[in-house]
């Protein structure tokens, strides 16, 4: 995927599960306090990860083992698992199944613990791949698995943008909070780095796996019609459940140089699942039949995304012509009226010239437009009524402060190119 959503490589999602403000208090040596783990939780857990129930006493424990082949003499424990908190050495069983996983060497386990310390649904990406070379089984390249980190990346943001609302291009428009969205999320990878897994807490992440789930499913729905007919006009239809162009660059950069990959979502055990969402969701898996399709509805969503209306107030940052006299360009900081953080617009003499009155005292200027798509909803045409706006005392100091620190770009209007 090429960069049209602003983001560096290194920004990718880090290599090891972060800390969450609102962790649960831990228990002995970081570990979720068994006194708040419920067995059933737990137990739904293990077996989403693969381990295996292999029986127990009926009504009070379960045994349960980790996933592959049996382990040799001497090699992972079983986990016991009390069915209830009722009996007196409850809490005891389950504080030996936390230090049992926690010690263990089963990647599954440290996927256990991160969802027990956080409520969370769950997305698990994968990329299928050749394996890089004799011997190294379960493991991939390094290119590989960073484009896998950033193709969930951008699938996440990509959520977190139609969450905020539905278009078929978002451009710029609603970054800064998306981004912020994804500021709780936990993050488990893999060994070998084929898979991810994120972790969205059910309290603040659960929208954006909704959306996902309906968008992802969506844009699979659309991609099979338009192989099957032709006809590109369901991806109209699926920009109402969350398909945009930030999507489907991202499932064309998760896709492409696999064997093909895919997404699965799992409800956090301890909450109920979403209304109006299965149970137990499909996962969704793309091949690289499918890039076609994707990339022509990319291009549809950002040819037809419409320009949009606005009143905007920004602070003049940025004033530019070529010379003494005539029409200029200015850069607003926008403070109200559009979702995104900067603007240019072409100002005729007189706007320029009160725009350059407004920035020299510090004050920022209301202006009308129409913000436009190409460049992604960053630049402001059919630009009038320009006039400064009045503000308080903090906010005036604040912007001169910046004119301060940004008076070169000021000159630059004074004395031309």
């Amino acid at each position: 995927m090429h960069r049209p959503m602003d983001e560096p490589a290194a920004d990718a999602f880090p290599s090891d599960p972060r800390s969450h403000p609102n962790d649960p208090a831990p228990g002995p040596g970081g570990l979720p306090d068994p006194a708040r783990v419920d067995p059933a939780v737990l137990g739904a857990l293990l077996a989403r990860h693969g381990w295996r129930r292999r029986g127990g006493a009926a009504g009070r424990y379960s045994r349960w083992t980790p996933p592959g082949p049996p382990a040799p003499p001497g090699g992972p424990t079983s986990l016991l698992v009390p069915d209830t908190t009722a009996f007196p050495d409850s809490e005891d069983l389950l504080t030996e199944a936390l230090t049992a996983l926690a010690r263990s060497a089963t990647p599954s386990a440290r996927h256990v613990l991160v969802s027990l310390a956080v409520p969370s649904d769950a997305i698990r990406w994968w990329r299928e791949v050749p394996e890089p070379a004799a011997g190294t089984a379960g493991a991939t390249g390094w290119t590989h698995a960073e484009r896998l980190h950033i193709a969930a990346r951008q699938i996440l943001l990509a959520g977190a943008l139609a969450v905020r609302d539905r278009a078929g291009y978002h451009g710029a428009r609603h970054r800064r909070r998306a981004l912020t969205a994804l500021d709780p999320l936990l993050i488990g990878p893999a060994p070998g780095g084929r898979d991810l897994t994120a972790y969205l807490p059910v309290e603040t992440g659960r929208p954006l796996a909704v959306r996902l789930h309906h968008a992802l499913h969506a844009a699979r729905e659309a991609v099979d019609y338009q192989r099957a007919t032709g006809a590109m006009d369901a991806f109209d239809t699926a920009v109402g459940a969350g398909v945009c162009r930030e999507l489907t660059e991202a499932l064309v950069a998760l896709v492409r140089g696999s064997e093909g990959a895919g997404i699965a979502l799992d409800w956090a055990p301890a909450a109920d699942a979403p209304e109006g969402c299965p149970a137990r969701p499909e996962p969704v898996e793309f091949s690289p039949g499918d890039l076609p399709a994707l990339r022509r509805a990319g291009a549809r969503y950002l040819r037809d995304e419409p320009s949009v209306p606005v009143r905007i107030t920004g602070a003049v940052v940025r004033l530019r012509r070529a010379g003494p006299r005539g029409p200029g360009t200015v850069r607003l900081r926008v403070l109200a009226g559009a979702e995104v953080p900067h603007v240019r617009l072409e100002l005729d003499e007189e706007a320029y010239r009160i725009a350059g009155q407004a920035h020299l005292v510090g004050l920022p200027v209301r202006v009308e437009g129409r913000l436009e798509s190409r460049g992604g909803f960053r630049r402001l045409t059919r630009a009038s009524q320009v006039v400064p706006v009045q503000v308080d005392e903090e906010e005036r100091d604040r912007l001169m402060k910046s004119l301060q620190e940004n008076v070169d770009f000021f000159e630059e209007a004074c004395a031309g190119e």
